[in-house]
């Protein structure tokens, strides 16, 4: 991994591809910076030095109802097999804005989708890449969306080590970034895998996880992250697990928060930035929110959501999700709101999460 050259060297190198002395790998760096990323790094493809602690995650039942990780474990295990050929891959990063203030939205979800924003950019890569060799090269961009153990190969391209919080962590940005990674049928020089673990005897994440989901160092049991509960759990959220919600609707960002790294290098987001809040969120408290959300309907949801990565949790979802929120910061002014939502909800899993935060409201 290299640090990000300045603008002006990144226009010079990306925009001339005869560059006296400049590399294929420093051509793609220098591409890649220009295209926006914040990180990148080349790895060599092969077998995940991970894939035995996944396996054990996997074997724990700590993935929860995430069965898609399973049915990809072969592949995950070995970066070589998801693309036939492919032998490097560039590894990007996109800072998302860890210096935003914090909310009942993770800071990640609050824009546009980021599957779409940084899939676009990985295309625009491999074009440039087969423009530099003269020919079309087999090759594929993951982002969170196929069967890649993206953080593996991060660390293999020197862009960080593993937290404590299970998240990569740049020496340089912290954790509040995006991870891409292009696959190609390429033989590039890598660079130097990141070996230094530098969370030290630190432990506030560990500490600051409001459901006790970091069950030892680098050990999460999605099942208790009130991401996993608030996003990728479709049923009933365990009634044990509510109250430690607090006002989080979508996602958590806690134990990012707490974190050093993050705490001297995250960054504001740029203006105009594809991940600055949308209107329907922006300057909201989680009261008012879940309000909002509880009194939607499906059309009002689809034109506020569209291209968001918070549709992945349907509105039945988020409405099941605003109940707890309600239950555990709504007033007495919001049972007449949630005895409207328990008539006429249709469906039975809102309806019973709405009477327990009626309940604990009346309590």
């Amino acid at each position: 991994m290299i640090a990000p050259p300045d603008r002006q060297s990144i226009g010079e190198l990306a925009a001339n591809d005869s560059t006296a002395g400049a590399s294929l790998e420093q051509r793609i760096k220098a591409q890649a910076y220009g295209l926006g990323f914040d990180l990148v790094g080349i790895a060599t493809l092969g077998p995940a030095t991970t894939a035995s602690r996944f396996d054990e995650w996997l074997a724990h039942g700590h993935a929860g109802e995430m069965a898609y990780l399973e049915r990809g474990a072969e592949k995950r295990r070995d970066s070589r097999r998801p693309v036939t050929g492919a032998r490097s891959a560039v590894v990007v990063a996109l800072d998302y804005g860890g210096g935003e203030p914090s909310g009942p939205v993770a800071r990640y979800a609050r824009g546009d989708d980021y599957h779409d924003v940084i899939d676009v950019r990985l295309r625009h890569l491999h074009q440039q890449v087969n423009q530099w060799v003269g020919r079309d090269i087999a090759g594929k961009g993951y982002v969170d969306t196929g069967p890649v153990l993206e953080r593996d190969l991060a660390r293999r391209a020197g862009l960080g080590w593993f937290g404590k919080n299970t998240m990569l962590i740049n020496p340089r940005a912290g954790s509040f970034f995006f991870l891409g990674a292009l696959l190609l049928d390429l033989d590039l020089v890598p660079d130097d895998p990141f070996e230094a673990e530098r969370c030290g005897t630190c432990t506030r994440c560990l500490d600051a996880c409001p459901t006790q989901a970091l069950l030892e160092p680098g050990v999460l049991d999605a099942r208790r992250c009130i991401s996993y509960l608030t996003i990728e759990l479709r049923g009933e959220i365990p009634v044990a697990l509510r109250e430690a919600m607090g006002g989080l609707l979508y996602g958590c960002d806690v134990c990012q928060d707490v974190c050093p790294w993050n705490v001297r290098f995250s960054r504001e987001l740029p203006d105009e930035s594809a991940f600055a809040a949308r209107e329907a969120l922006a300057g909201k408290d989680a009261r008012t929110l879940a309000r909002d959300l509880l009194g939607m309907t499906q059309a009002e949801f689809s034109r506020a959501f569209k291209g968001s990565p918070m549709k992945r949790a349907k509105l039945r979802g988020l409405k099941r999700n605003a109940a707890v929120v309600l239950g555990n910061v709504g007033t007495a002014d919001d049972v007449g709101l949630l005895e409207r939502v328990r008539d006429e909800e249709p469906e039975a899993m809102v309806r019973d999460h709405v009477a327990w935060a009626l309940a604990r409201l009346r309590g």
